[in-house]
């Protein structure tokens, strides 16, 4: 079994007012010092059987046109242990 984790983030060029109001609750909250806060999702898929080219080629697609708005946002797809 493999375990593949894709993040998503905004792009850099893209506003972030989620990430700009838990940025401004941290300062309220005492925590100081935090210049920038951006927000993301992670999906997390566990596949059956060892994770091959042809495999990660599909997640790359899934990652593309379903879990991400190629418009906006940027993924990056990392393996982890299962």
């Amino acid at each position: 079994m493999a375990r593949v984790v894709v993040d998503v983030m905004l792009k850099p060029e893209i506003l972030d007012p989620q990430g700009k109001a838990v940025e401004g609750a941290l300062g309220r909250l005492g925590l100081q010092g935090v210049s920038s806060v951006r927000q993301g999702k992670t999906f997390t898929l566990e596949l059956d059987g060892d994770l091959d080219e042809a495999l990660l080629a599909q997640v790359h697609e899934l990652a593309g046109s379903l879990l991400s708005n190629p418009v906006i946002e940027d993924y990056v797809i990392r393996e982890t242990s299962a």
